[in-house]
């Protein structure tokens, strides 16, 4: 007994706190496109309303917030385009606005005197007046999708959108008849039964049946007058143990249950379909195409002498290659025109003349003398039906057994590719184009690297292998390994003279015989190499003042003094950049500067 009124206690407590978790969005919240501020969150953050991420600006709408697919399952003013990052949600004068600088503002919903709003855990978002009535709910207007708990009431529809990245209006919908049927249809007609291309088989059940989704994934036909199920399209699963579910009439024409488990790892997965068939909805390759069913996947492709209007958007259809002359215009009815023939085609029965005939050539031929014939369609039965352009919902199936004869021209430009057909091909494409740069990188490369080695590796390998040296004033001297100079100079016997320091003897270089001197160092290694470069410096000093015997060696001694004064190791004793400059002109006196470390060290 404890611990049913422990028990209680805790539900009663529980329940306050998830009324107050749920507190009415109030009247001065409002919503901008970025931050933590875009959206208003059901109680459990499962879904929200607000702006959501739509091309290059945002969308506003119903989203799955808590989920790694944070899916749109109902969009406001869901035509207008997307709107720019300073748009703003907020409440005024009674109705929720989106305001759209500088002054562009849309009413988001269909109500007035708006008081509050909830967003709930049901995906429902809600507006209430001053006494808390409903007076408009997202759950009452659906876009394309239904969620558990929601009904789509007699007369409504759903409206596919234009992809699932895009929610505009689409190409199909599907609509809650009042005689108890649900049925699906191309947009671009009135509901005419000739153009349903699905259906509950329910018409007659009565008119106030509903379609509605439970918490566990089953679809049903409701008769809401008298609260039996009518019909289930779906099967409903044993445990909906974090889960959630939702049905979507999708881009393509075909309406599905989704269910997605609630984890990190989760994505939408299809429980149940309409149609298996892809090419089942009528107008999904657009004017003079036809659908043909890959595997599981749905091709548009257009009829022989026909070019897609635009590969990319199947629905915009396909346009004549060739002009065709009028009927005015012709010297018979067949000129520069052949016949191709198709099999197994379906299009809509819009023929404008049916006759009998006695085979398939003699429809083929009577289509290609009559000028007004653009296809005729051979069956079984011996009927051949004339038709029209443009030609609409067109098929390739196996279940008909009847051929086409499409007219083109006798010189016909070849067939362009269906757009899967586009697509392996740009893919062949890249992948052929890839491989060209990756194998002319590579070439440069090589090519590259081998020029490099010939012009700088390779010809210092054969001055080195040859022992070829010219000593111009422009390069360095060559540096000899002591071997090789003991073999210039057959090991050293030939004397030429003898120095301070070091011994001169005579070589020969292999290559081209000439005769060079070599000096051997005999002092202490560091007390030669410095007597060594004093020559090599004394023959640099005299290639600057050249062959001339004279000069003016006031000026020299000038330039001399003013160098020195510069290399002083004391900063304060350098003199001034303007001080040089008076000092080289003569204007000022030139003391004698003392010897500085630096200098001495190097002589």
């Amino acid at each position: 007994m404890a611990l049913a009124i422990i028990f209680l206690i805790f539900l009663t407590f529980s329940t306050i706190e998830a009324q107050q978790r749920s507190t009415n969005i109030n009247l001065s919240s409002s919503l901008t496109t970025t931050g933590t501020n875009s959206s208003w969150l059901s109680p459990s953050g499962l879904y929200a309303f607000g702006f959501y991420r739509l091309g290059s600006g945002y969308g506003v709408g119903v989203f799955a917030a808590g989920v790694p697919e944070k899916t749109v399952v109902w969009t406001a003013n869901r035509d207008d385009p997307p709107v720019p990052s300073n748009a703003t949600l907020a409440f005024s004068g009674g109705r929720l606005v989106l305001n759209i600088p500088p002054d562009q503002n849309t009413y988001i919903a269909d109500a007035e005197s708006i008081s509050a709003a909830s967003m709930l855990d049901s995906g429902n978002f809600v507006l209430y007046n001053a006494v808390r009535a409903i007076i408009w709910q997202s759950f009452d207007n659906p876009t394309d999708t239904i969620l558990p708990g929601q009904r789509l009431m007699n007369g409504k529809e759903l409206i596919s959108s234009v992809s699932e990245g895009n929610h505009s209006t689409g190409l199909f919908y599907l609509a809650m008849q009042g005689d108890g049927h649900l049925v699906s249809y191309p947009l671009e007609n009135n509901g005419g039964v000739q153009y349903a291309y699905w259906a509950s088989g329910t018409n007659g059940s009565g008119n106030n049946i509903t379609l509605n989704l439970d918490d566990k994934g089953l679809l049903y036909l409701l008769n809401e007058t008298g609260g039996n199920t009518i019909k289930n399209l779906s099967t409903a699963e044993s445990s909906n143990d974090g889960k959630i579910y939702r049905m979507t009439f999708d881009a393509d024409g075909i309406f599905r249950v989704y269910s997605l488990t609630m984890d990190p790892e989760g994505n939408w997965s299809v429980m149940w379909t309409s149609t298996a068939d892809k090419c089942d909805p009528k107008g999904l390759c657009g004017f003079n195409g036809y659908c043909v069913q890959n595997d599981t996947e749905a091709d548009c492709r257009c009829l022989p002498g026909f070019n897609f209007v635009n590969p990319e958007i199947w629905s915009l259809g396909c346009e004549r290659n060739f002009v065709a002359a009028s009927c005015d215009n012709t010297n018979g009815s067949g000129a520069g025109f052949a016949m191709e023939e198709m099999e197994n085609m379906i299009w809509e029965d819009l023929n404008y003349k049916e006759t009998e005939v006695t085979n398939k050539e003699d429809c083929k031929q009577s289509c290609f003398e009559d000028c007004n014939c653009e296809v005729a369609l051979y069956s079984d039965d011996k009927k051949c039906k004339k038709l029209r352009l443009p030609l609409r919902y067109g098929r390739r199936s196996l279940s008909t057994s009847q051929v086409a004869f499409i007219k083109v021209a006798k010189e016909l430009p070849p067939l362009p590719p269906s757009r899967l057909q586009t697509k392996e091909l740009r893919l062949e494409t890249v992948l052929i184009i890839g491989a060209s740069l990756v194998t002319f990188a590579i070439m440069v490369l090589t090519i590259s690297g081998f020029l490099i080695y010939r012009n700088r590796v390779w010809a210092y390998k054969k001055i080195s292998e040859e022992g070829y040296i010219e000593f111009a004033g422009d390069i360095v001297l060559r540096t000899f390994m002591f071997a090789e100079l003991q073999q210039l100079t057959n090991g050293f016997r030939d004397e030429l003279g003898r120095g301070a320091s070091a011994t001169v003897y005579k070589g020969v270089i292999p290559y081209n015989q000439k005769v060079v001197a070599v000096k051997k160092l005999e002092k202490a290694l560091a007390e030669g190499e410095r007597e060594f470069q004093r020559e090599i410096k004394a023959r640099e000093l005299g290639k600057l003042v050249g062959e001339e015997e004279e000069v003016d060696m006031r000026k020299l001694e000038r330039m001399v003094k003013v160098g020195l004064w510069c290399i002083q190791d004391e900063p304060s004793l350098r003199p001034s950049m303007k001080k040089v400059l008076l000092m080289i002109e003569g204007t000022v006196d030139i003391l004698t500067p003392p010897s500085p470390t630096s200098f001495l060290s190097v002589i």
